[in-house]
């Protein structure tokens, strides 16, 4: 699976909007996700800055979708 394809993947019709970051099922980091798919198709233009949808499937079988803004600083931009 190709996060930068340009075709969605079948799992991504069925994801809903996780407002934590993480799956809305079982609560995992999306660091845990089986497969990724970024929507980079459809991006949203806040001012001078753009966010995209970032797709999850979980290892519980759960898609879920979050904006990449919302997305945790990662740790190791902090090092």
């Amino acid at each position: 699976m190709d996060a930068f394809a340009l075709v969605p993947p079948e799992w991504t019709k069925s994801a809903v909007h996780a407002f934590d970051f993480c799956c809305p099922s079982c609560k995992t980091s999306p660091k845990e996700a089986k497969n990724v798919w970024l929507n980079r198709r459809a991006p949203v233009s806040m001012g001078d800055r753009r966010k995209y949808q970032e797709f999850y499937l979980c290892e519980c079988q759960t898609s879920w979708w979050g904006w990449s803004d919302d997305r945790p600083t990662s740790e190791l931009g902090t090092k």
